[in-house]
């Protein structure tokens, strides 16, 4: 495995994207290229020093999984990528079918690979967060090497949550097998290198009337179908479905009782997506707009493009107070997500 160049890697990717560098940025780069620096072979045992997980978080939109992304391109080692929304939903999957001892045989499982990625590190629900703690225990056991980007530092992460002393175990061990940095750049990338071209548009007669035109555009020689999707019990009819690409009412998204796992089924089947009628976003929708936070989340995970209408425009969109901190990440998604 040679990682020795890493870091010159990484200067020509920016260079070659035109994406700003600073000296926070190569000090990253410079601990990310000793992370899995080999002593004689990697899989000779990590001296009690070594770290196993390296934790880096920041503001939105500055650039995490863009440089945790090249990293893992360039490495050649035995590797796994996962949104970490996903992760846990295979973990709970197999869980339920493996009922004894289900931890230890998902953690042997994840030990084909000497490192796993978990893009997008957030815990927002408390059976994620009573169980987290023993899983990377048993990850950290096995000398599995861990890579997270996430918004949050560590000891904020579950912040207020339900019983949150619970979740404490975790962070001490996160924090003890971790190398822990923050991403600071001035700038949200995505706002500032974005085309001029936007696809989100206030909710009104008018443009009510250009998001069909270019529906129309996009559905053109397009067969419609009707779709349903069932997952765990749960139904999802989809009406204007055009050969992948879906227009859908923000109400049917996001009002029902639906979450990663819906929406993973929903990216699977989509190439281009028209959500109507965002609302402003307070205290009495939190729920709804905690779905919303995880649909754009997948949707920017999947790469799928899209053209939404709601009642302000992205910037000054409001949120619910104990959401403003994720919300903020959803916002500098939709700049990027809906650029033509």
């Amino acid at each position: 495995m040679q990682i020795n160049s890493f870091k010159n890697s990484f200067l020509k990717f920016c260079e070659k994207n035109k994406f700003e560098k600073n000296s926070n940025q190569i000090e990253i780069v410079n601990l990310l290229e000793n992370f899995l620096k080999e002593k004689k072979s990697f899989l000779n045992f990590f001296k009690p020093e070594d770290k196993l997980c390296f934790y880096l978080y920041g503001g939105v939109g500055l650039g995490k999984t863009m440089i945790f992304n090249h990293y893992y391109d360039f490495i050649n080692i035995s590797k796994k990528r996962y949104h970490f929304n996903e992760f846990m939903i295979q973990f709970h999957d197999f869980r339920h079918k493996n009922q004894e001892d289900s931890i230890t045989k998902f953690v042997k499982n994840l030990r084909s690979n000497n490192l796993i990625f978990l893009d997008e590190f957030q815990v927002t629900n408390i059976v994620d967060a009573m169980i987290l703690g023993k899983l990377f225990e048993k990850i950290f056991l096995e000398k599995i090497k861990v890579l997270i980007t996430s918004n949050i530092k560590i000891d904020n992460l579950y912040k207020d949550g339900l019983q949150r002393e619970q979740f404490l175990p975790f962070i001490k061990t996160i924090k003890k097998n971790s190398i822990q940095k923050e991403l600071i750049i001035q700038e949200d990338y995505r706002k500032t290198s974005l085309k001029k071209n936007k696809a989100f548009f206030p909710l009104n007669e008018k443009t009510s009337f250009k998001i069909n035109q270019l529906f129309r555009e996009l559905t053109k020689f397009k067969k419609k179908k009707e779709i349903l999707l069932k997952v765990k019990g749960r139904e999802l009819f989809i009406n204007n479905f055009y050969e992948g690409i879906v227009k859908i009412d923000f109400k049917t998204l996001c009002d029902d009782n639906l979450g990663a796992e819906d929406y993973l089924e929903i990216a699977g089947i989509c190439k281009y997506l028209v959500i109507e009628n965002i609302p402003e976003f307070d205290d009495y929708n939190a729920n709804q707009q905690q779905r919303f936070i995880t649909l754009i989340d997948i949707v920017y995970e999947k790469k799928i493009p899209l053209i939404i209408s709601l009642e302000n425009d992205i910037e000054n969109l409001s949120s619910s107070k104990k959401l403003v901190s994720p919300f903020k990440r959803t916002i500098s998604r939709l700049f990027e997500l809906t650029t033509l």
